[in-house]
């Protein structure tokens, strides 16, 4: 591979990274794949395999989002985080961590708040929310854990202002793993800072 091929290659990763942010913030899609697939298409590389990836995107989302939408992107995240905080305050003994974009930063309104739970009994948060009469809908939620592909349950409420927030139950050995890094899961100390900070 040549130097200009390299330099060519990566100059389009980084443009598709630019243009599908551009349109996860302007067009409320959320989903990486899609927003990187119809980036692809819109700048000609439908068939590069050289497609940027999430992380490259979300930095490319914060920055976008610090350039052009400076005055109202901090709101609907501080919105987004209290409702998450609310949350996770109510599930406290389940140890929720916040994961996703409402906590890297680069959620917008139509972004979902995404929590981990921790629990050996599968069927505690299930019980828990009905419990406290708490509307849901429950599902499966595909993780890599322990070394190999896991399915695990998930619950997925909806808020009075249309906010999803899945809840996916992990094993309560999760919590201690030592792959859960303090930039990709807050608990609910670190979500507080974040909203005192």
């Amino acid at each position: 591979m040549t130097k200009e091929y390299a330099n060519k290659r990566d100059l389009m990763r980084e443009q598709l990274a630019h243009h599908a942010a551009k349109l996860m913030a302007e067009d409320g899609i959320t989903d990486h794949a899609y927003a990187k697939r119809k980036a692809a298409r819109q700048l000609g590389a439908s068939d590069t395999h050289h497609l940027p990836s999430n992380e490259e995107i979300d930095i490319a989302l914060r920055s976008f989002r610090k350039l052009y939408q400076s005055a109202s992107h901090p709101v609907i995240l501080r919105q987004l985080r209290e409702e998450a905080i609310n949350t996770m305050r109510l599930l406290a003994e389940f140890h929720p961590c916040l994961t996703g974009s409402v906590l890297s930063g680069s959620a917008g309104k139509q972004s979902d708040i995404n929590l981990m739970l921790f629990s050996d009994d599968k069927k505690a948060v299930l019980l828990f929310l009905l419990k406290h009469k708490m509307a849901f809908e429950d599902g499966e939620w595909r993780i890599y854990l322990g070394g190999r592909d896991e399915t695990v349950p998930s619950y997925t409420l909806t808020s009075a202002s249309g906010v999803q927030t899945h809840l996916v139950l992990l094993p309560e050995n999760a919590r201690f793993n030592g792959s859960r890094k303090p930039e990709t899961h807050a608990d609910i100390a670190a979500v507080e800072a974040l909203l005192a900070g």
